[in-house]
């Protein structure tokens, strides 16, 4: 699996590298700004790239918008983008095309190597990996939408669930919940948003996230 890398630190970055390779995983790239990000996005096509924000040579969003640019060029191109900001603007418009892996940590919440290396992969193959503060900064912005605004405390928890990206297995052992309430409670979320259900836990966290993108 192969895996570019942009990050301006480069303690950091070669961090990341010898993480990466020490699980199996082949750097195909290391950069530190986001012309040099865009080149390798576009040349190398990796199966996974993973993003900070703020790269040279302005510290601003860079690594977005190199990412943006990128998937415009190449649909679904999996990002996984690893910052210390919730860009909520980009992040939207990053999840609006509901195609290829996405995923946004924050680097303070990644506390081991297990947690960091399921999202790379999750991302590689297609899924979505999300922290859970991003997801909460961007349900937030959107709350004043009556559709978003009719779901129920439980049914939000869930809807935070699914954009981590956790199956209804996963999201009953974390709310202590029965899978089939989950399954009953995902029902409800897709009913009050107007989108037709999927057994695709990947397609249907990205197509939520994309209609609250969309009502922005």
């Amino acid at each position: 699996m192969n895996v570019l890398i942009a990050e301006d630190l480069y303690l950091l970055r070669d961090g990341l590298a010898h993480l990466l390779q020490a699980h199996g995983f082949t750097v195909v790239g290391a950069v530190d700004s986001g012309p040099e990000l865009l080149k390798g996005l576009l040349e190398l096509r990796p199966d996974v790239s993973i993003v900070d924000v703020r790269l040279p040579p302005t510290f601003t969003d860079e690594g977005l918008q190199a990412a943006l640019a990128a998937r415009k060029s190449v649909p679904g191109l999996p990002i996984l983008v690893l910052s210390q900001h919730v860009e909520q603007l980009y992040a939207r418009e990053l999840l609006a095309d509901g195609s290829g892996g996405i995923g946004y940590l924050l680097k303070d919440r990644v506390f081991n190597a297990e947690q960091f290396v399921d999202a790379v992969r999750r991302v590689a193959e297609g899924g979505t990996a999300m922290d859970p503060e991003v997801i909460a900064k961007l349900l937030a912005s959107n709350a004043r939408h009556e559709p978003l605004a009719a779901l129920t405390p439980r049914e939000r928890e869930v809807l935070e669930a699914m954009a981590e990206g956790r199956s209804n297995a996963a999201i009953s052992q974390r709310l202590y919940l029965s899978e089939s309430a989950v399954a009953k409670h995902t029902a409800n979320i897709f009913a009050k948003l107007g989108l037709a259900p999927s057994d695709d836990d990947n397609r249907r966290v990205l197509a939520v996230l994309a209609y609250l993108q969309s009502r922005t």
